[in-house]
């Protein structure tokens, strides 16, 4: 009776490292839709498997230069501010199993295994890290695109009144007037050197702007029009991107609305990843079930140029 129950067993995981490549190329297919660090952030895998930490330097230029006479020696210098940062790697972990029974079934049908455990395996991995890149990770010290402690924030202008900030209660010309503001701090606060082309807001700001007329006899949403003027497409002649974000609802100062104008390049943020979701050979069993475990590595967002970031809160 054990050795057959043995034999069993060992047949039904070698029945699962035959599929398993199978179901991993299967899950690796789907793209989930309402994932989105893919589009937000640049990805960097190129600091090795088992490196244990990332090293970078913040950068930020200053100088001016002024009338000089050629018998003087105090020249003006340019000086460039570097501030050492060092992020931890750190490993996390997800992976799926089956049992015996469901392997012996469909090794005897010869069926293939659905890929369910491993697509919601794959699903968890990808909110791990879409949370990470939104929302970061104090208990790693990990900070997040959208709330970094060594990017300048703001509130945007009021409607005129003592508190009123928010799109909802502004016409459409003073909200344009906050997203060029947003823009151009961009570009003014780093000295002329960055140019925001990216624009992320939050999701029921974005579904505003994009639905509501910039006149009561205009078929011309607030968002039609900011395409065609912006600061960004008037200096460049190229589309400013434009992107509804989850959770930036509650980023900005007091839990309040936060728009996020930046540079999108890796030379100004990046998501360290290593080691993407790796899954490892079918392991067991262990009492009845056999097991495929998966782990990912990763160092969290580094925001390199903080310049080529600003924050305008409660929109």
């Amino acid at each position: 009776m054990h050795t057959d129950f043995m034999n069993d067993a060992q047949g039904a995981l070698s029945f699962l490292v035959g599929q398993a490549s199978h179901i991993e190329s299967e899950v690796y297919r789907i793209r989930y839709e309402d994932i989105q660090y893919p589009d937000l952030i640049d990805i960097d895998t190129s600091a090795g498997e088992w490196a244990q930490t990332v090293e970078f330097f913040s950068m930020d230029g200053v100088g001016k230069a002024s009338w000089f006479n050629h018998q003087a020696k105090d020249v003006p210098n340019a000086e460039v501010s570097m501030t050492k940062h060092t992020h931890s790697i750190e490993m996390a972990a997800i992976g799926y199993r089956y049992t015996l029974a469901e392997l012996g079934y469909a090794q005897r049908l010869g069926i293939s295994l659905d890929t369910e455990r491993a697509a919601a395996a794959r699903r968890a991995y990808e909110e791990f890290i879409d949370d990470l890149v939104k929302n970061g990770d104090t208990s790693k010290g990990m900070e997040s695109l959208y709330s970094n402690s060594a990017v300048g924030a703001a509130q945007v202008a009021n409607d005129g009144t003592s508190s009123g900030r928010a799109w909802t209660t502004k016409t459409p010309i003073q909200i344009l007037r906050d997203i060029n503001e947003a823009l151009t701090a961009v570009y003014t606060e780093s000295g002329r050197v960055e140019m925001a082309n990216f624009l992320d807001l939050p999701v029921d700001r974005f579904a505003y702007i994009a639905t509501t007329p910039m006149s009561a006899d205009s078929s011309m949403t607030i968002l039609d029009y900011l395409q065609k003027a912006n600061v960004y497409t008037a200096t460049t002649g190229q589309p400013l991107q434009i992107r509804a974000v989850g959770g930036l609802e509650t980023k900005g100062t007091s839990s309040s609305h936060r728009m996020v104008a930046r540079r999108k390049s890796p030379e100004v943020a990046k998501l360290h990843l290593p080691v993407p979701l790796r899954f490892l050979a079918p392991q067991g069993p262990f009492g009845m079930t056999v097991e495929v475990p998966g782990y990912f590595r990763t160092g969290g967002v580094e925001v390199r140029l903080p310049g080529a970031i600003r924050y305008r809160d409660g929109i």
